[in-house]
C-alpha cells in the first residue's frame, strides 16, 4: 500500500476557479522547451505560441524549417454535474547533516474546475505537414532487424558451447546415470537415514540413495506415508510398523 500523504488546501480555501484545458501532444511539448520563468504564450479566448517556441527539432533534411501552429483556438464544453479539481505535484527535500536529501512528495489542490475548453489549432499546410510527419513517427518500428556482413566479436563471442551446458555434462558424466539397486540395499539405506532424521523430502532421499525418482517412490509407498499439509508438508517419514520412535501425537497419547 501506498504511504498517506497530506494535501495542502489552500486553492479550496482561497476559492480558486480554473479552467481544464485539453491541448495537443506537440504544444505541452513545446511548453516543455521554455525557460523556468520564461513566457510561453498569451490567452485570448485563444492560444497564441510565442515565436520562440514555433520552431520544430529537426527530424530530416527537408524538416528542418517545419513550424507548429502559433494560433489555438477555444472551444468552449460545459462542466456539467461533474465535480472536478486540479492537484499539484512535487517533490520536496528535506536537510540533513549530509547534504540534502528527497522527501516526501507534496501535493496541493489548486482550485476547482469551472470551465472545460479545447485548444485546437488552425488548420494550415505547416499543420497538415506537422500531422504527416507524427503519423510517420508513430508507424515506425522501434525496432529494426538488419543483416550482418560479420560477426560481431567486440561484444558477444559465439561459442560451441555454455558454461552451464560443459558443467552439466560434466556432472552427468562424473555422477554417472542413475541405475535401480536392489530393493534390500536401498531399503537398508532409508532405514539408516530416517534413524537420523524423522523428515526427508524425495530430492534429499535422492540424493542419499541415488536412486531413480519413480523407483523411490515406489519403495516409499511401502514403507513410508507423505505428508500433504501441515507443518512437515512435501515430506516422507516411515509408516509406524517401520519406526524405532513415536510420533509426537503417539507420545501425547501415552503420556
Amino acid at each position: 500500500m501506498s504511504e498517506t500523504m497530506e494535501v495542502d488546501l489552500t486553492g479550496v480555501k482561497q476559492s480558486k476557479g480554473v479552467w481544464l484545458v485539453k491541448v495537443p501532444k506537440y504544444l505541452s511539448q513545446q511548453w516543455d522547451k521554455a525557460a523556468e520563468k520564461g513566457e510561453c504564450g498569451c490567452v485570448h479566448i485563444s492560444f497564441y505560441l510565442s515565436d520562440e517556441l514555433i520552431a520544430l527539432d529537426a527530424v530530416g533534411e527537408n524538416d528542418a524549417s517545419l513550424e507548429v501552429p502559433k494560433d489555438h483556438p477555444f472551444t468552449m464544453h460545459p462542466v456539467g454535474g461533474q465535480t472536478m479539481a486540479v492537484f499539484s505535484h512535487s517533490p520536496a527535500t528535506r536537510r540533513s547533516p549530509s547534504g540534502t536529501l528527497p522527501g516526501p512528495d507534496e501535493i496541493s489542490l489548486e482550485g476547482m474546475v469551472v470551465h472545460r475548453a479545447e485548444c485546437r489549432p488552425v488548420v494550415t499546410d505547416s499543420y497538415m505537414k506537422l500531422k504527416k510527419l507524427q503519423i510517420k513517427e508513430s508507424i515506425k518500428p522501434q525496432r529494426l532487424s538488419q543483416q550482418l556482413e560479420r560477426a560481431v566479436t567486440t561484444i558477444f563471442k559465439p561459442v560451441a558451447n555454455h558454461d552451464f551446458n560443459v558443467e552439466y555434462e560434466k556432472k552427468k558424466k562424473t555422477e554417472g546415470k542413475m541405475v535401480r539397486a536392489e530393493r534390500q540395499l536401498v531399503l537398508d539405506m532409508l532405514f539408516s537415514a530416517f534413524e537420523k532424521h524423522q523428515y526427508y523430502n524425495i530430492k534429499a532421499l535422492v540424493d542419499i540413495t541415488k536412486q531413480p525418482v519413480t523407483y523411490l517412490k515406489e519403495i516409499m509407498r511401502e514403507i513410508g506415508t507423505y505428508n500433504s499439509k501441515g507443518v512437515h508438508k512435501s515430506t516422507w517419514e516411515l509408516k509406524p510398523e517401520y519406526r524405532h520412535y513415536q510420533s509426537d501425537e503417539e507420545e501425547m497419547q501415552t503420556t
